[in-house]
């Protein structure tokens, strides 16, 4: 048994966000940190290698450097590492990575009691597609916004937040799901897992690895393959400071203030 957890590196939004003249990040000139979402997805991944002792293996897409990242994964309990990284892949939107990521994920093999998981969605792009792109791609049945995981043989049984509520669903494996930060709360890197995690297996999957996957073709991977385009990407304007009320009529001087703005 397997749990494949698909992860990104993304850039840390407390910083400035700088953008390349065609309209992409320029990921090399900003700090980068794991997607908090994702890091949800595998510590949920290394509670059911807690239950069963199943292999838990982290793939992500991105450029070299991200090698630092897996490494950081494996020291907080994962057991392998898949680097999905080459210039072809450069400039995809959320269909052609899912189209790579699926690959990749057919590549290390879904076997019928793994699940893959992801986080909800990336901060940097907000769109929370890729995770169920994938399985669709996959041909795996889905759950979105897991917040409780209750595995039995060969299904779960998965709390789904709702806008107003949870559903309960029991789904059959393999499947694939995504997590929210209400899930769980994510372990650190160990001492011992500091030490080990460079001995740990990290496989780096290019274009040449992935090309015989019916799903990788020219002109559905990176920036020409990608039907998104993006108009203009930027830093937003801090707001400014709120106003204080005080006194004992706060109500009415609030009052006055929404009224003069024709709110009320």
């Amino acid at each position: 048994m397997k749990a494949i957890v698909c992860v990104k590196q993304v850039p840390d939004t407390s910083g400035k966000v700088a953008v390349k003249a065609d309209g992409t990040l320029d990921r090399a000139s900003m700090a980068t940190i794991t997607n908090p979402d994702d890091l949800n997805a595998l510590e949920a991944a290394l509670k059911l290698k807690d239950e069963t002792g199943c292999e838990v293996v982290v793939v992500t897409m991105g450029p070299p450097p991200a090698e630092g990242m897996l490494r950081e994964l494996l020291a907080r309990g994962a057991d392998k590492a898949v680097l999905v990284s080459g210039r072809e892949f450069g400039g995809s939107d959320t269909f052609a990575t899912s189209q790579i990521l699926a690959a990749a994920v057919n590549k290390i093999g879904v076997g019928p009691e793994d699940v893959v998981f992801c986080g909800r969605q990336a901060i940097d792009g907000d769109t929370a597609q890729v995770g169920p792109q994938i399985a669709e791609k996959l041909h795996l049945p889905q759950v979105t916004y897991v917040a409780d995981i209750q595995k039995d043989g060969n299904s779960l049984t998965v709390k789904r937040m709702l806008e107003d509520g949870y559903m309960m669903v029991k789904v059959q494996t393999p499947c694939l799901l995504t997590c929210i930060k209400e899930l769980n709360q994510p372990r650190y890197m160990s001492v011992n897992g500091i030490f080990t995690c460079y001995d740990k297996p990290m496989e780096v999957f290019d274009y040449n690895a992935l090309k015989d996957d019916p799903l990788i073709e020219v002109d559905t991977i990176g920036l020409k393959g990608s039907p998104t385009n993006v108009f203009k990407s930027f830093t937003p304007p801090q707001k400014g400071a709120g106003t204080m009320l005080t006194g004992d009529d706060t109500a009415a001087q609030l009052a006055g203030i929404l009224a003069k703005k024709h709110l009320i």
